[in-house]
Protein backbone atom coordinates (compact mmCIF):
# COMPACT_ATOMS: atom_id res chain seq x y z
CA UNK A 1 0.00 0.00 0.00
CA UNK A 2 1.55 2.99 -0.98
CA UNK A 3 2.61 5.92 2.05
CA UNK A 4 2.46 9.00 0.02
CA UNK A 5 -1.67 10.15 -0.37
CA UNK A 6 -0.99 11.36 -3.74
CA UNK A 7 -0.44 7.39 -4.90
CA UNK A 8 -3.51 5.89 -2.80
CA UNK A 9 -6.79 5.40 -5.31
CA UNK A 10 -9.04 7.72 -5.16
CA UNK A 11 -11.46 7.37 -2.19
CA UNK A 12 -9.21 5.23 -0.05
CA UNK A 13 -8.26 6.68 3.40
CA UNK A 14 -4.71 5.88 5.04
CA UNK A 15 -4.98 3.47 8.21
CA UNK A 16 -4.51 6.80 10.31
CA UNK A 17 -7.52 8.64 9.34
CA UNK A 18 -9.76 6.14 9.35
CA UNK A 19 -12.33 5.80 12.15
CA UNK A 20 -15.29 3.71 12.47
CA UNK A 21 -18.67 5.53 14.08
CA UNK A 22 -19.77 5.49 17.65
CA UNK A 23 -23.44 6.16 19.44
CA UNK A 24 -22.89 9.01 21.98
CA UNK A 25 -23.74 9.29 25.50
CA UNK A 26 -27.48 9.77 25.38
CA UNK A 27 -27.16 5.75 23.69
CA UNK A 28 -27.05 4.52 27.59
CA UNK A 29 -29.69 2.80 28.68
CA UNK A 30 -29.93 4.05 32.28
CA UNK A 31 -33.64 3.44 32.67
CA UNK A 32 -33.34 -0.11 32.17
CA UNK A 33 -31.85 -0.09 35.70
CA UNK A 34 -34.47 -1.91 38.39
CA UNK A 35 -34.12 -2.79 41.97
CA UNK A 36 -35.15 -4.43 44.36
CA UNK A 37 -36.38 -3.84 48.04
CA UNK A 38 -33.50 -4.82 50.33
CA UNK A 39 -35.81 -6.07 53.57
CA UNK A 40 -33.12 -5.82 56.02
CA UNK A 41 -32.63 -1.96 55.60
CA UNK A 42 -30.70 -0.68 58.61
CA UNK A 43 -28.73 -4.09 58.53
CA UNK A 44 -25.27 -3.16 56.73
CA UNK A 45 -24.49 -5.51 53.84
CA UNK A 46 -21.57 -4.76 51.37
CA UNK A 47 -22.27 -6.43 47.83
CA UNK A 48 -19.98 -6.93 44.88
CA UNK A 49 -20.53 -7.17 41.71
CA UNK A 50 -18.05 -8.29 39.19
CA UNK A 51 -18.15 -8.65 35.55
CA UNK A 52 -15.02 -9.34 32.60
CA UNK A 53 -17.23 -8.64 29.92
CA UNK A 54 -17.35 -4.97 29.64
CA UNK A 55 -17.19 -3.24 26.48
CA UNK A 56 -17.60 0.34 25.08
CA UNK A 57 -15.49 2.23 22.18
CA UNK A 58 -12.95 4.74 22.37
CA UNK A 59 -14.49 8.03 21.57
CA UNK A 60 -11.27 8.84 18.94
CA UNK A 61 -10.73 6.10 16.91
CA UNK A 62 -14.24 3.93 17.40
CA UNK A 63 -12.05 0.95 18.32
CA UNK A 64 -13.49 -1.47 20.70
CA UNK A 65 -12.45 -1.19 24.51
CA UNK A 66 -12.47 -3.87 26.89
CA UNK A 67 -12.16 -3.90 30.44
CA UNK A 68 -13.86 -5.80 34.17
CA UNK A 69 -15.70 -3.32 36.30
CA UNK A 70 -16.18 -4.04 40.22
CA UNK A 71 -19.45 -2.50 41.73
CA UNK A 72 -18.79 -2.35 45.52
CA UNK A 73 -21.55 -1.14 47.89
CA UNK A 74 -23.55 -1.13 50.55
CA UNK A 75 -27.92 -0.48 50.07
CA UNK A 76 -30.16 1.94 51.78
CA UNK A 77 -33.19 0.42 50.93
CA UNK A 78 -33.29 -0.95 47.86
CA UNK A 79 -30.65 -3.20 45.93
CA UNK A 80 -29.90 -3.05 41.80
CA UNK A 81 -31.54 -6.70 40.48
CA UNK A 82 -28.76 -7.74 38.25
CA UNK A 83 -30.21 -8.60 34.69
CA UNK A 84 -31.27 -5.48 34.10
CA UNK A 85 -27.97 -4.38 35.31
CA UNK A 86 -26.21 -6.32 32.45
CA UNK A 87 -28.54 -4.71 30.17
CA UNK A 88 -27.35 -1.49 30.97
CA UNK A 89 -23.83 -2.13 31.09
CA UNK A 90 -24.15 -3.80 27.52
CA UNK A 91 -25.78 -0.22 26.38
CA UNK A 92 -22.37 0.98 26.53
CA UNK A 93 -21.50 -1.48 23.79
CA UNK A 94 -21.41 0.89 21.13
CA UNK A 95 -20.84 4.04 22.69
CA UNK A 96 -17.85 6.59 22.36
CA UNK A 97 -16.38 7.38 25.91
CA UNK A 98 -13.23 8.00 27.93
CA UNK A 99 -12.73 5.47 30.62
CA UNK A 100 -12.23 8.49 33.33
CA UNK A 101 -16.18 9.53 32.05
CA UNK A 102 -17.79 5.88 32.24
CA UNK A 103 -16.65 5.57 35.70
CA UNK A 104 -18.21 8.57 36.50
CA UNK A 105 -21.54 8.13 34.28
CA UNK A 106 -22.02 4.57 35.90
CA UNK A 107 -21.70 5.68 39.24
CA UNK A 108 -23.84 8.74 39.04
CA UNK A 109 -26.67 6.12 37.09
CA UNK A 110 -26.28 3.44 40.19
CA UNK A 111 -26.92 5.74 42.26
CA UNK A 112 -29.89 7.34 41.30
CA UNK A 113 -30.96 4.15 40.64
CA UNK A 114 -30.54 2.20 43.98
CA UNK A 115 -29.63 5.17 46.47
CA UNK A 116 -26.88 3.11 48.38
CA UNK A 117 -25.25 4.12 51.80
CA UNK A 118 -22.05 3.44 49.74
CA UNK A 119 -21.00 3.36 46.07
CA UNK A 120 -17.60 2.11 44.94
CA UNK A 121 -17.37 1.49 40.57
CA UNK A 122 -13.81 0.32 39.84
CA UNK A 123 -12.76 0.05 36.16
CA UNK A 124 -9.62 -1.86 35.10
CA UNK A 125 -9.35 -1.43 31.56
CA UNK A 126 -7.11 -3.59 28.83
CA UNK A 127 -4.05 -1.87 27.63
CA UNK A 128 -4.40 0.75 24.74
CA UNK A 129 -0.79 1.31 23.14
CA UNK A 130 1.17 -0.46 26.15
CA UNK A 131 -0.73 1.39 28.85
CA UNK A 132 -3.23 -0.58 31.39
CA UNK A 133 -5.85 2.32 32.94
CA UNK A 134 -7.61 2.07 36.12
CA UNK A 135 -10.03 4.31 37.24
CA UNK A 136 -11.99 4.47 40.58
CA UNK A 137 -15.14 6.82 41.73
CA UNK A 138 -16.95 6.84 44.94
CA UNK A 139 -20.32 7.82 46.29
CA UNK A 140 -20.95 8.05 50.21
CA UNK A 141 -24.08 9.18 51.13
CA UNK A 142 -23.91 12.58 53.20
CA UNK A 143 -23.75 11.94 57.10
CA UNK A 144 -23.08 7.90 56.64
CA UNK A 145 -19.88 5.93 57.84
CA UNK A 146 -19.84 2.43 58.26
CA UNK A 147 -21.89 0.89 61.75
CA UNK A 148 -19.78 -2.54 61.76
CA UNK A 149 -16.48 -4.40 60.23
CA UNK A 150 -16.72 -3.51 56.60
CA UNK A 151 -14.13 -4.33 54.32
CA UNK A 152 -13.38 -1.11 52.18
CA UNK A 153 -9.76 -2.15 51.24
CA UNK A 154 -10.12 -4.83 49.38
CA UNK A 155 -7.46 -4.77 46.25
CA UNK A 156 -9.51 -3.53 43.39
CA UNK A 157 -8.25 -6.04 40.77
CA UNK A 158 -5.20 -8.18 41.59
CA UNK A 159 -3.88 -8.73 38.56
CA UNK A 160 -4.38 -12.28 37.18
CA UNK A 161 -6.72 -13.24 39.89
CA UNK A 162 -11.04 -13.45 38.94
Amino acid sequence: MPTDPSERPAGSPAVHDARFDTAGPEAIRAEVLDTFPYEYAGRELLLELHTDEFTSVCPWSGLPDFGRLRIVYVPGDRCLELKSFKYYLFSFRNVGIYYEHLTQRILADLVAACAPLYLRVEGDFHERGGIATRARAEYRRPGWSPAGELDFAAPAFPRGAR
